[in-house]
């Protein structure tokens, strides 16, 4: 920065201005100094910043997968959300790994970031609870708060519930729901809702089928065993606790000559980029992923701002169904 500021011709002060308020500083002195950095080639010392100012303007979010874009949707209304504050988002992906999620985090505390976001597994969030502990402000997306923490949900149940009704609604009557393992808690709520839909239509019978992982792969296993039933064996809806589930499931059962929707009528969940542009267009039970992520944002910026004020909570969102080509919309 002495060296800019030489170059420049300004105080040391000025050139920390440009970098930090440049609202502070004229046009043609900011011109300047933003010259003699392209030609110094100066690159700004985050860490010695952060040391010098004691605190960051940087979040970070580890996310469980990012193969999901129900989660590039949670990640773009996070940003959205720091980019009003002029605050910095750093983005690290777990990829269904705890042990890189417990990793991930101890990076981002050792980088002394402001805050942290979690997208967590279904598994002990101790390291979560450590990280917390030692005062970093922590918020869980798509997992309940706790004393300690916030955190922002959606309400899977009530998508289970929506997308049961659906499918009694179009006049089905025998469903099958599908998904796993039921040690998810996501899982479980959406069967769970859609066990109450059920239970609330008399006439109209419900077969649980755990599946391994809610992957194309799995649903591509259910289609196979669905086609190989005969047709009174069959469901003639199909809720489905993910949409690549869904979309392995449609695969097969089209392969077999099963005709979706008209002998099976099917419906996913998270509503992913690729349910409308498969063969069978999917309907899918939509998670606000982009809303659920400008919340947690703004929890923990809260948090930051103004801890004496602030109330650890959770807030829960509501799904909404997409309805498409595959459950006869």
């Amino acid at each position: 920065m002495k060296d800019v500021a030489a170059r420049a011709r300004v105080s040391l002060g000025t050139v920390s201005n440009v970098l930090n308020n440049p609202a502070l500083v004229s046009e043609a002195t900011r011109e300047r100094v933003e010259q003699a950095i392209a030609e110094l080639g100066f690159v700004r010392n985050d860490a010695a910043r952060r040391l010098a100012a004691g605190h960051s303007n940087t979040v970070g979010f580890v996310v469980v997968d990012l193969g999901n874009s129900f989660f590039l949707d949670i990640t773009r209304g996070i940003e959205a959300g720091l980019d009003e504050q002029s605050r910095r988002l750093v983005l690290a992906n777990s990829d269904v790994d705890f042990e890189k999620q417990s990793a991930h985090l101890s990076l981002f505390e050792e980088s002394q970031l402001s805050g942290m976001i979690l997208a967590p597994l279904d598994a002990p969030l101790d390291a979560a609870a450590a990280v917390r502990a030692r005062g970093t402000p922590l918020v869980l997306v798509n997992w309940p708060g706790d004393d300690a923490s916030c955190g922002v949900v959606n309400d899977d149940e009530h998508g289970g519930y929506i997308a049961a009704r659906h499918l009694i609604e179009r006049g089905r009557t025998r469903l099958l729901f599908s998904g796993g393992p039921f040690s998810l808690r996501a899982v479980t709520d959406r069967l769970r809702g859609t066990q109450r839909a059920v239970a609330e239509s008399p006439g109209v019978g419900l077969e649980i089928i755990e599946t391994e992982r809610i992957t194309v792969r799995g649903g591509t296993a259910l289609g196979d065993e669905l086609a190989a039933r005969s047709p009174r064996e069959r469901p003639d809806g199909l809720v489905a606790a993910a949409d690549a589930l869904a979309a392995g499931a449609i695969h097969s059962l089209q392969l077999a000559g099963i005709d979706v929707p008209g002998d099976i009528a099917v419906i996913g969940h998270d509503n992913n980029h690729f349910a409308h542009d498969t063969a069978v267009p999917i309907t899918s039970v939509a998670q606000p992923g982009h809303d659920m992520g400008l919340t947690a944002a703004a929890l923990l910026l809260e948090e930051i701002l103004t801890p004496d004020e602030h109330t650890h909570r959770t807030v829960t969102m509501q799904p909404s169904l997409v309805v498409r080509a595959s459950s006869g919309g």
